[in-house]
């Protein structure tokens, strides 16, 4: 005997139905689609259709140089020594492979202010090379622009300028296509109109070059301390999420540019000061199952030995091991930067320099090689748990959970740090693993009922 009735149940249940959709838009959850792990950076006026090739070569022969030795590349770069071999062997395969997953052509930073018409040639010719590296299949996975910052009318019309410059050649030297996972990067927000003006330009874009309708994608960078919060001291970054219009793909975080507007000195603006972990963290709330790729910034340290063999004269022994020691300080902090930026939930940083790319997966493989055994024990139980309880016709409600778990061995095949077949110990089936969802997962399990 119930006291609230038929009617009123029903009512009551429908208003949670109707909420809980309302939640599910807005936090529809990871994709389990791949996100790079870095986001590699140059100038504009220097980029070819095969940039990311040669620097996938100089980062084979830094690592051959400094890192052939298996053990000594696991101390240089502070991973777990059982590990070094697999390490090591999984590294050297990746770097010849694809050393860069993602590449950024840098119309910012890396560029610098120049006159109009430089911009517009460089803008041009970045397009071209781009519909080039496209039709040879030499550009990596992802690739993008950074384009300049809309925080002043005249640097936001320079910006609009570059962008539609690049698109146009790059669209019309490649016959209509976009590369994949293109993406335009907007640095330095301060407000959120900001980004409904990019939304509009690429509107405009897409109707006027005959791309199809939301195409093209962006990723704001938090870089001040007014992306954080508004005037009225409200969090903005749910608001530069909804100003995308479902175009946005990422968040990034820019180290340097935020301890500078926090009125940090430069002797103390690195990646793992308070000041970003706080930031970094606000992202975390706001774009937490939202589906947004969060990344984060680069170490700055370069490893770049200080000596160099003149034309006919040797190194000396002592400039032999000033040269490791400087190039091992320097892979050695961003490991350990790496390292923190993964415990912390960033799965994605910048990185600067072909050399970095050898202690960028290094760090990274010994992160996902490291965890491997508690992480297949713990997939492997729970898909057990969704199972059992499927059995006993109860309903899981724990999916969130599984997927997370499931995300830890697609983040570490994708990157290459895991194999497929150490991702199926855990139970899971081939095809399961390659579907990405842990819900298709346990509708697997309810037809094997």
């Amino acid at each position: 005997m119930t006291t609230l009735g038929d009617r009123a149940m029903q009512d009551l249940v429908q208003r949670l139905k109707t909420a809980q959709e309302s939640f599910l838009r807005h936090y529809p959850g990871e994709s389990g689609q791949r996100q790079p792990v870095h986001t590699v950076y140059g100038g504009a006026q220097l980029f070819k259709s095969d940039t990311t090739r040669k620097l996938g070569e100089l980062s084979v022969k830094a690592l051959a140089t400094y890192g052939n030795d298996p053990k000594q590349f696991a101390e240089a770069i502070g991973i777990d020594p059982r590990n070094a071999a697999v390490v090591h062997a999984r590294v050297q395969e990746k770097l010849k492979r694809e050393a860069v997953e993602d590449f950024r052509i840098d119309f910012e930073d890396g560029y610098g202010n120049r006159a109009d018409a430089e911009e517009d040639g460089h803008a041009a010719q970045a397009g071209a090379e781009t519909a080039k590296g496209l039709a040879n299949n030499t550009l990596p996975p992802f690739i993008g622009i950074r384009i300049k910052t809309f925080s002043s009318a005249e640097l936001g019309a320079r910006s609009l300028r570059t962008l539609d410059i690049f698109i146009t050649e790059l669209v019309k030297a490649s016959q209509g296509k976009l590369p994949p996972n293109f993406v335009v990067t907007l640095p330095k927000i301060t407000f959120a109109v900001q980004v409904s003006v990019l939304v509009s330009a690429f509107e405009a874009l897409e109707e006027k070059l005959g791309l199809q309708s939301g195409v093209l994608k962006l990723e704001p960078m938090i870089e001040v301390t007014q992306t954080l919060l508004d005037p009225d001291g409200r969090s903005m970054l749910p608001a530069l999420l909804g100003a995308a219009k479902g175009r946005m793909v990422a968040a990034h975080f820019g180290t340097y540019d935020y301890t500078a507007s926090c009125n940090i000195t430069a002797a103390y603006q690195h990646m793992r000061h308070p000041a970003c972990d706080f930031a970094k963290h606000m992202m975390v709330v706001a774009y937490a199952g939202t589906g947004i790729m969060l990344s984060d910034g680069a170490t700055t340290i370069m490893p770049i030995a200080p000596h160099r063999a003149g034309a006919g004269a040797e190194l000396t022994e002592d400039q032999k091991r000033e040269n490791q020691r400087a190039v091992y300080g320097a892979w050695r902090l961003h490991a350990d930067d790496i390292r923190h930026s993964l415990e912390n939930g960033f799965y994605q940083g910048w990185d600067l320099h072909p050399a970095q790319l050898p202690s960028r997966y290094g760090a990274a493989y010994g992160f996902f090689l490291a965890g491997l055994p508690a992480a297949t024990e713990r997939l492997r139980n729970f898909v057990n748990k969704a199972a059992q309880a499927t059995l006993v016709g109860d309903v899981f409600d724990d999916a969130a959970t599984g997927q997370g778990l499931l995300n830890f061995f697609l983040r570490g095949v994708n990157c290459g740090a895991l194999t497929e077949q150490e991702a199926l110990a855990t139970s899971v089936t081939l095809d399961e693993l390659r579907g990405r969802s842990f819900l298709k997962i346990l509708a697997n399990r309810r037809k094997q009922v």
